[in-house]
């Protein structure tokens, strides 16, 4: 047996006083953010925004649901306005920044209501909501009841999925069914913020491909997986019905410091709720739809890699060339030829179809 050594290597004390300063430093950003969010909700209480509960589409199986939802003080239309009728009748036209404007309510708590179960849990640092409650439903939609306290209560659906359902659809929404030309900083700003969402564009074809999909597979869940905000999740879901896309729930995310990080990041976002979806339901089938913007075919293809039983087939959007030349993406096939699963590629929804109804998916 080798002795020990007589000078076992000590740790670098500069790497520990860096580590220790960094943690400092990261703490004191949580307090400078939250400090900056007390300040903003005293400004908004003197600027007369009140207490908001927003309950978004959840999904779930007949025992365990997902709920989402946000706590956010928010200014109101005006009573009798036209703005008030329009945000009643759904025919709003809201610029992007206003999506901006609501300040969270940070660990706020909030009572879920679905049937005769009632949780409480409470909002996280963003004021949101996502968590999960034990529950017996049957398949189909289901209404969910988010209220905090000081709150109107807000409803929202949660599609129940049956056991026996094996397929089901995930799919990217920036450049995938929406063009925003996202990879392009200033033209993204432009979209995010100034844009009127009724100037948004529709992908051509992919809202007949989904609703396609839901006709072909009427059991199967639509999860619109994406790394934009959930500010924006109001938006997005007008723009989807607008166009004629199934409904099904968001998963988006949200900016800013984390427990753990400075900034979310939002391929870690895609990576963890493509494995939570595969925990989730273990006998499902998904059909993953992107496009060769960003990083939807490294993400679907690391997915696949580890889960090859779980992925029906990957469809990806192509780009144009100036677009994907913007991105840093690519317009041409990638080599899959090494894959467990199919890859089809098409500029547009008409072309994925093709492609899926020779797999026999459509």
């Amino acid at each position: 047996m080798d002795p020990a050594p007589q000078n076992p290597p000590q740790p670098d004390a500069t790497d520990n006083h860096q580590e220790l300063h960094g943690n400092q430093v990261f703490r004191l950003a949580h307090r400078a953010s939250d400090a900056f969010n007390t300040f903003r909700i005293r400004l908004a209480r003197r600027w007369k925004f009140v207490p908001q509960t927003i309950a978004y589409q959840g999904y779930g199986s007949t025992t365990r649901v997902r709920v989402l939802g946000r706590v956010l003080m928010t200014q109101k239309p005006l009573p009798g306005s036209k703005a008030e009728q329009e945000a009643r009748n759904g025919t709003q036209n809201v610029r992007g920044w206003r999506a901006f404007t609501g300040v969270p309510l940070q660990f706020i708590d909030v009572d879920i209501t679905i049937g005769d179960v009632v949780t409480r849990v409470r909002a996280d640092r963003g004021g949101l909501v996502d968590t999960e409650v034990d529950v017996e439903l049957s398949p189909g939609w289901h209404t969910v009841v988010l209220q905090a306290e000081g709150t109107e209560p807000a409803e929202a659906l949660v599609h129940v999925i049956a056991p026996d359902v094996k397929f089901g659809i995930v799919s990217d929404i920036d450049d995938t069914v929406m063009v925003t030309a996202l990879p392009r900083p200033f033209l993204a700003l432009w979209n995010t913020f100034v844009l009127s969402e009724r100037a948004r564009m529709a992908t051509p074809g992919m809202a007949v491909l989904l609703d396609r999909l839901t006709i072909e597979h009427p059991d199967a869940p639509i999860i619109y997986l994406s790394t934009g905000p959930w500010n924006a999740a109001p938006t997005l879901a007008r723009f989807l019905s607008r166009n004629m896309y199934p409904s099904g729930p968001l998963l988006l995310t949200d900016w800013g410091l984390t427990q753990d990080r400075w900034f979310r990041s939002g391929q870690d976002h895609k990576h963890r709720n493509l494995e939570r979806l595969s925990r989730e339901f273990p006998d499902m089938r998904w059909l993953l739809i992107g496009d060769n913007g960003q990083h939807d075919e490294a993400i679907y293809s690391s997915f696949a890699a580890r889960n090859p039983d779980k992925v029906a087939a990957i469809a990806i959007r192509q780009l144009s060339v100036s677009e994907s030349v913007f991105a840093g993406g690519h317009s041409e096939d990638g080599d899959h030829t090494a894959s467990k699963v199919p890859w089809i590629y098409s500029p547009d929804g008409a072309g994925i179809a093709r492609q899926l109804g020779m797999l026999d998916l459509l």
